[in-house]
């Protein structure tokens, strides 16, 4: 359904040494870093089907957080979820919610990771087992 998501960063060379070490430990290459027609730099990391790009804001405005947002990242297992929160926090994200494992909820057990990067942004690490497992 998405094809990609797009953050602001109010320093985006500290948002890729953030995003290429965290992203990196699910698969994701180095970004394409772009400069558009007004001069501000962007990052695109590609990875499967999806983008996630980092943006210096268009309009020239200092880059904001969305309260309430959160954007999700899929693991491949429980180990892969730690792995992500913990390079996250070690390269300037912030830890919050409940420490990374499983939630058990309506649709079964989750597993679950909350870091806010490090302008912010909220980031989720989530890992479903199979349903027979």
């Amino acid at each position: 359904m998405l094809n990609h998501v797009m953050v602001g960063s109010n320093d985006i060379d500290r948002s890729k040494q953030f995003y290429d070490a965290v992203l990196a430990v699910l698969g994701a290459p180095a970004p394409v870093e772009n400069i558009n027609a007004t001069g501000q730099k962007r990052l695109f990391y590609r990875h499967k089907k999806f983008i996630f790009s980092v943006s210096e804001p268009i309009n020239g405005e200092p880059a904001t957080v969305a309260n309430g947002s959160t954007i999700g990242f899929v693991c491949e297992s429980p180990e892969q979820l730690q792995h992500f929160h913990d390079t996250a926090v070690a390269h300037g994200g912030t830890a919050v919610e409940d420490p990374p494992g499983p939630r058990e909820n309506n649709m079964g057990v989750l597993y679950l990771c909350y870091f806010l990067d490090p302008d912010g942004h909220k980031i989720c690490g989530l890992y479903r087992p199979p349903r027979d497992a």
